[in-house]
C-alpha cells in the first residue's frame, strides 16, 4: 500500500536538486575548509558562496550567517547566546544588581522553553510570558506590557509548529526595537511559505529538513552587532561564534532547498492554501465535534491541525495509516511523551480534549483535491468513536 505522508512539518524528504548540489563536497571536494591546499580551498569557496546564498534570501550579511545542526541548536544558540552575553555585559555596569529578563510565549517551540528556563535555573534569568489568545495569536501591546528595564531579548515563533498560528512578525519586532531590545526570531516552520525578509529580527532561526535539505542542517542568522556568546568552543569557526569543522556538503543542500523554497512560495502558498481551507471545511462539516485549532486566518497556508474530542488522536492516527495516511499528533519533538499539548493547554483546550489531537502538514507540491483525505479523516474518527476507544 503506497502512504500518503502528510507529516511535513516534521520533516520533508531531501529534494533531488538538493542531493545533487552536495554530492561533488561528498565525493570529490571533501576537504576541510580550514585546510590551506586545493580541496580544502574549494571546500570553503563552496562554503563562502553558501553563506552568501542564504544571505541574499534571509536580506542580511554573509557574516551574519551561522551553519549549525538544526532549529533546534539554532534557537538554544540565539536564545543562550544572546541573553549571556547581554548579562556579562550588564554584570560590568557599576552597581547592577539585576540578573536580566528575557519575554517569549508559552507555545514555543520545545527548543526555545528549554533554553528559557535553563537561563533561568542556571543563570537567575526571570522569564516573561506574554500572553497569546484563543488562537495563539500574540499582540504587540502584550509584548510591550511584558517588556522591563532588564529584558535583555524577545524570543518567539513566527508560526507555530503545533497548530500553525501565524504572527505579525515586523509588528511585534519592531516594538522590542523601539527600545533597543534583540528580537530572536524562530522560522524554521514558517520558511518557504512566508517572507524571511524585511521582519527586523536581529536574529532568525531556520532547519534545513523542513525545507528539503537533510536532517543536521540549519542556520543562525544573527546580525554582526549583536554580542553572542558561543555554545561551542574550541577552533573559531564562524567567526567565533560555533566552532568545530563546517559540513560543507550540508551547508551548500541547505542553500539549494533554501533558494528553491524561496523561488517558488508564493505560487505554492497559494496554491495549497486554497486546497487546505477545502480540506478543512470539509473536515468540520463531515465530523461532529471536530475543532480547527489555530488562528482561522493567520496560519500556514500548509497546515489544519484539529481536536475530536470524545476519541483518541493516538488512535486515530493508527486508523487513518490504515488507510494509507501518514499524520501525526502534534511536535515530532515531543515523541514519546503521553502528556496533552503544552500549546493546545496554553490555548485554554481541556487536557482531555488536548490529547484528541491530529495534525496535517501538507508539501509544497501538493495539487489535487483534498476530499479523499477528508473522507478518510471522517471515516476514522467515526471507526475511533464507535469502539469506544
Amino acid at each position: 500500500m503506497t502512504l500518503l505522508y502528510l507529516d511535513n512539518a516534521a520533516t520533508t524528504a531531501v529534494r533531488p536538486e538538493v542531493l545533487e548540489a552536495m554530492t561533488p563536497f561528498l565525493t570529490r571536494w571533501f576537504g576541510n575548509p580550514s585546510s590551506h591546499h586545493t580541496v580544502g580551498e574549494a571546500a570553503a569557496g563552496a562554503l563562502a558562496d553558501a553563506r552568501a546564498r542564504v544571505a541574499r534570501v534571509l536580506g542580511m550579511r554573509a557574516s551574519d550567517i551561522v551553519f549549525t545542526s538544526g532549529g533546534t541548536e539554532a534557537n538554544n544558540l540565539a536564545i543562550k547566546g544572546i541573553a549571556i552575553a547581554a548579562q556579562q555585559s550588564r554584570s560590568s555596569r557599576p552597581l547592577s544588581l539585576s540578573k536580566g529578563s528575557l519575554v517569549t510565549t508559552a507555545i514555543e517551540h520545545e527548543s526555545v522553553l528549554a533554553s528559557a528556563d535553563y537561563l533561568a535555573r542556571v543563570h537567575g534569568f526571570d522569564v516573561v510570558h506574554a500572553p497569546v489568545d484563543g488562537h495563539g495569536r500574540l499582540d504587540p501591546r502584550t509584548v510591550v506590557d511584558a517588556l522591563r528595564d532588564d529584558t535583555v531579548l524577545v524570543a518567539f515563533g513566527y508560526a507555530n509548529n503545533e497548530v500553525g498560528t501565524v504572527q505579525d512578525a515586523a509588528a511585534v519586532a519592531a516594538v522590542a526595537r523601539e527600545r533597543g531590545i534583540p528580537v530572536h526570531l524562530d522560522a524554521v516552520q514558517a520558511a518557504g511559505w512566508l517572507p524571511l525578509s524585511g521582519l527586523g529580527a536581529d536574529a532568525i532561526s531556520l532547519a534545513g529538513h523542513k525545507l528539503g535539505a537533510p536532517k543536521g542542517t540549519g542556520v543562525l542568522a544573527v546580525r554582526g552587532r549583536i554580542p553572542l556568546e558561543p555554545l561551542l568552543h574550541g577552533g573559531g569557526q564562524e567567526r567565533g561564534r560555533r566552532s568545530g569543522t563546517e559540513d560543507v556538503a550540508g551547508a551548500v543542500g541547505f542553500a539549494t532547498a533554501l533558494e528553491l523554497a524561496e523561488a517558488e512560495r508564493a505560487e505554492s502558498a497559494e496554491r495549497v492554501g486554497a486546497l487546505v481551507r477545502g480540506f478543512i471545511a470539509r473536515v468540520l462539516d463531515a465530523v461532529p465535534g471536530a475543532r480547527l485549532t489555530g488562528d482561522p486566518v493567520h496560519r500556514l497556508p500548509g497546515t489544519a491541525s484539529f481536536t475530536f474530542a470524545g476519541t483518541s488522536g493516538e488512535v486515530i492516527l493508527l486508523e487513518l495509516e490504515r488507510r494509507g495516511i501518514v499524520s501525526s499528533s502534534g511536535s515530532a519533538c515531543a515523541a514519546g511523551s503521553d502528556e496533552p499539548s503544552h500549546v493546545l493547554v496554553a490555548l485554554g483546550v481541556a487536557a482531555e480534549v488536548a490529547q484528541t489531537a491530529v495534525r496535517f502538514t501538507f508539501p509544497h507540491e501538493l495539487d489535487q483535491p483534498l476530499g479523499p483525505v477528508a473522507d478518510a479523516v471522517a471515516a476514522s474518527v467515526a471507526a475511533v468513536g464507535s469502539s469506544g476507544r
